[in-house]
């Protein structure tokens, strides 16, 4: 911010000493509570922005060799998982159903990719009570996602990344 300061002498008489001091003094005090106010604005500004700490994400879904529901009856497909809003050190769990819609049984495993912004992943961990057991064909299992954000988010205000579920066997 530039502060002009314009000062206009009287032609008709010279300033004494006494009064270009005070104007000054003067000019050195509103300069000083120009800069105050400007610096209390930005101040604000950065708590407000800084005080904002929930993180919203939306991150698709998507199944190899299986199907992925909201529901046991398989239903209701699963598309993509809307987080909600998270504080840094919280967690949040969804459950999902997978059914095995291949043609034998099959164990599954999950990526997590395209992580936006890049370094989300430094930030959050995804986990699943998934225990490593086969599927049979048409076999539902409920699962159960644990997005958790670590507490310190290094101003991350929005993240999405994508998952993929495979059937292998």
């Amino acid at each position: 911010m530039n502060v002009y300061l314009v000062r206009m002498k009287s032609r008709s008489r010279e300033e004494s000493s006494v009064e270009k001091k005070e104007k000054a003094v003067l000019e050195v005090l509103l300069v000083t509570v120009l800069c105050a106010l400007v610096l209390g604005v930005i101040g604000t500004a950065l708590s407000s922005v800084q005080s904002n700490k929930t993180v919203p994400n939306a991150g698709k879904v998507k199944g190899i060799g299986v199907g992925i529901y909201w529901n046991s009856a398989c239903t209701n497909q699963t598309v993509s998982i809307d987080w909600g809003l998270l504080d840094p050190g919280s967690s949040k769990t969804v459950t999902i159903y997978i059914r095995n819609e291949g043609n034998a049984a099959a164990t599954i495993s999950r990526t997590l990719q395209n992580w936006s912004p890049s370094n989300a992943a430094t930030y959050l961990t995804l986990s699943w009570d998934y225990a490593n057991q086969t599927l049979i064909v048409n076999q539902v299992l409920q699962v159960n996602l644990t997005l958790s954000l670590s507490s310190t988010t290094s101003g991350m205000a929005s993240f999405s990344f994508d998952m993929t579920i495979t059937a292998t066997g």
